[in-house]
């Protein structure tokens, strides 16, 4: 198993050489990747009910700020040397399809083939009609015929497609990305439909434990959670060779007292050696990559905390 690190996208610590020094310190460390979240605008008003908190409120709603996902993975390309550049996750229907693609081909050559893409659907109403999307309620079906162009235009020589959102031929498509036959597609989210498109069109199933609606909260809700993208897989007519299992927790955040929707030990929570307990499990469960959060306000326990995961937990997962 290898581990990721979050970069700030907002508050504090996000002025460019907070984000230079957490990124070469996690680096210097033998983390594998870096990933940065993804928002373009915060209303001022938000109703829609956020997927990962209990109470359906978003955290980040009172700051306001975010800087923009794909500008800031190419900054890190300059600011990084072997770190895979993760977006995690990049909200795919918030794009044109042909711009993303062409900036995240870009972005692959400039990082010498590090790019890996994290894509979502989406929760926020409020900002998908601030940007201007197609329809809301429309989001699967964008994400589902975006990632297709995105194949399109990275592996074909003449590429065209004629779809319900998107269509074009007769175009020259280059530089192609580094990574053949394209960069990875980690499909994100926890309900039977995301598992569906990682099935379908994924390189990975990458999704968060605290979803309430669809918890992966305890080793044993992942296992269950891993076996329903085997099927889905099965289904596909994919028997996984191509296919991996990635994960992202908040360390040190835990909601109420660290239990579970089931009632036991939530999992990454308490002490050292029940982490690296679930670190072993999960590596056992066929997960590859798993990212933290390991961000406070201070950039001194930032890289404290960067450290002490590095020296003390990541040896259980096998590097």
């Amino acid at each position: 198993m290898d581990f990721g690190f979050a970069v700030p996208t907002r508050g504090p610590l996000a002025a460019p050489e907070d984000i230079c020094r957490i990124a070469s310190h996690g680096e210097s460390l033998g983390y594998a990747h870096v990933y940065v979240n993804d928002h373009v605008v915060v209303p001022g008003d938000i109703a829609s009910r956020y997927p990962y908190t209990q109470a359906g409120d978003w955290p980040g709603a009172p700051i306001g700020e975010a800087m923009e996902v794909l500008a800031l993975l190419s900054y890190l390309a300059h600011a990084t040397t072997t770190a895979r550049l993760l977006t995690s996750v990049m909200v795919v229907p918030y794009r044109n399809p042909m711009v993303t693609a062409k900036m995240l081909s870009t972005i692959d050559v400039l990082s010498h083939g590090r790019v890996t893409v994290g894509c979502g659907v989406g929760w926020m109403r409020e900002e998908f009609e601030a940007i201007g999307t197609p329809p809301f309620e429309a989001r699967g079906r964008v994400v589902d015929e975006y990632l297709s162009i995105f194949k399109e235009l990275w592996t074909q020589d003449t590429p065209a497609y004629d779809g319900e959102f998107s269509q074009f031929s007769n175009v020259s498509f280059l530089p192609k990305p580094v990574q053949k036959p394209h960069p990875p597609l980690w499909i994100g989210g926890e309900s039977p439909a995301a598992l569906r498109r990682a099935a379908r069109l994924g390189d990975a199933w990458y999704p968060v434990g605290n979803n309430p609606r669809h918890p992966l909260d305890t080793v044993e809700a992942y296992a269950a959670g891993a076996a329903r993208m085997k099927t889905a897989l099965d289904a596909e007519g994919r028997d996984g060779s191509d296919f991996t299992l990635a994960f992202i927790t908040n360390m040190f955040v835990a909601p109420g007292d660290g239990k579970a929707q089931d009632g036991g030990r939530m999992i990454f929570t308490g002490s050292d050696d029940n982490i690296r307990s679930d670190i072993q499990a999960l590596s056992d469960l066929g997960v590859k990559h798993l990212m933290v959060n390991l961000q406070t306000g201070s950039m001194d326990e930032t890289l404290d905390n960067m450290s002490r995961f590095a020296s003390d937990i990541m040896p259980a997962g096998g590097n």
